[in-house]
């Protein structure tokens, strides 16, 4: 399986629950979750990114029989496809569908070749041709439209890869202006727009967040996507301290196992993130958006993965919500910052 590596070397795997790891380290600077605090229960879902061999009628339909709440919609050809010309009708059929199985939905934008059938995420925010940046700014304004059709909490989109030759400010620039009639036309719909730090992007880590909201004024409908692999792929903080940190920011949730360093998304149990810490800290925030599943390049075994993956995250809550569970505030100090890509 192709990977990239971001930096530092990965750390000893983590068993969910399970003493003498690195989160277990330096008791008196921890915090603990108590066993009778109230926690907000979390709703999971399975990203079609991770299904994308079934048809979507058919992906739905096993969601709801797993007992999932939700799907992480990726708006492409073999599923949803958002330059049809009947979209609309299309989606009326689905927010249909969707309500009858009682599933509630994101709408997703990381479709590889939707664009563009020779450049992987192409064309992006940061190109250099304007009429291509504005190709990927329509994408995202018609998923802004179809999450409104469909009642979706919110559209998860991410900024690309600074283009060769490109100078990081300028990269910075394009971003925000290309971004700005995206947020309008969100503002307009009422659904925030949750842009995801990507390994390897221009915007790859939450301090590069925090730039581009700034940048932007601070716009009330920009929010953020937290993917947890990538906390423990790159972020100075643990995951569960990223996520106590970007709490008032986080509009959408991705989650997957990861390794320190390598920006390759897992099944659970094969990456080294421990996972009790990171559910309770994401339940002790009140967020009520869907945490989902992200397996992309396991879509060839999707459904076996999407029958493993709800109960390993029930288990996980379950233990961060029926024994105290300890987590430095300040990060896992074996974590190496990495800081931006800018």
């Amino acid at each position: 399986m192709s990977h990239t590596t971001i930096g530092s070397p990965a750390r000893s795997p983590q068993v969910p629950g399970a003493g003498g790891g690195p989160h277990d380290s330096g008791a008196e600077h921890a915090a603990a979750v108590s066993p009778g605090r109230a926690v907000t229960p979390l709703r999971f879902g399975y990203g079609t990114n991770g299904l994308a061999d079934l048809r979507l009628d058919d992906a739905l339909g096993l969601l709801a029989d797993l007992g999932y709440e939700g799907v992480g919609l990726t708006l492409d050809h073999m599923h949803l496809d958002p330059l049809a010309a009947d979209l609309t009708a299309r989606t009326r059929r689905l927010a249909q569908r969707l309500d009858a199985l009682g599933l509630d939905v994101t709408v997703e934008t990381g479709a590889r070749y939707v664009l563009d059938p020779r450049r992987k995420h192409g064309p992006s925010l940061l190109d250099p041709d304007a009429d291509d940046r504005a190709r990927r700014v329509d994408l995202l304004i018609r998923a802004v439209q179809t999450a409104a059709d469909l009642g979706a909490h919110a559209v998860h989109c991410f900024s690309g890869i600074t283009p060769q030759g490109t100078h990081p400010e300028t990269a910075w620039h394009r971003l925000a202006d290309t971004l700005t009639p995206v947020l309008d036309a969100a503002a307009a719909a009422g659904i925030p727009l949750a842009i995801e730090p990507e390994p390897g992007h221009v915007l790859a880590t939450l301090a590069d967040f925090h730039r581009l909201r700034r940048a932007l004024g601070d716009p009330e409908h920009l929010g953020l996507t937290l993917d947890i692999g990538h906390c423990q792929c790159l972020e100075p903080l643990s995951p569960a301290d990223c996520v106590r940190a970007a709490a008032p920011w986080i509009r959408h949730v991705q989650i997957e196992d990861m390794c320190r360093g390598i920006h390759e998304h897992l099944p659970f149990g094969d990456g080294e993130i421990d996972f009790p810490p990171v559910l309770a800290a994401l339940a002790a925030t009140g967020y009520q958006g869907l945490t989902v599943v992200e397996l992309p390049r396991h879509s060839h075994a999707g459904p076996y993965f999407a029958e493993l993956s709800l109960p390993f995250l029930r288990r996980a809550e379950a233990t961060a919500t029926r024994s105290p569970v300890l987590v430095p505030p300040h990060g896992d100090p074996s974590a190496t910052p990495e800081g931006s890509t800018s």
